[in-house]
């Protein structure tokens, strides 16, 4: 018998290959070369938009969104005059 140059042609051949191996490997197969949905198509483009509309509406309330942050209370709090008793 003259040796195969296809892996897959040969391993089919052999009798005692399992039979479960061969249907995993022609599942892969047909996987691999499947149409794509809508996921393979959109789904960074969706990602992209997501995060993008994200970042742009928390840019906009943390600068425009009149919130006050109260982050330094300098210049803020006055001390108050010490009372000796």
């Amino acid at each position: 018998m003259p040796p195969e140059t296809s892996i897959q042609g040969n391993l089919e051949e052999r009798p005692h290959f399992p039979s479960a191996v061969r249907s995993f490997q022609r599942t892969a197969t047909r996987r691999a070369h499947s149409q794509p949905n809508f996921h393979d198509k959109y789904g960074n483009i969706i990602l992209l938009g997501g995060a993008t509309f994200c970042a742009s509406t928390w840019f906009y309330i943390v600068t425009q969104g009149g919130i006050e942050w109260n982050l330094s209370p300098v210049g803020r709090i006055t001390p108050k005059e010490w009372r000796e008793k």
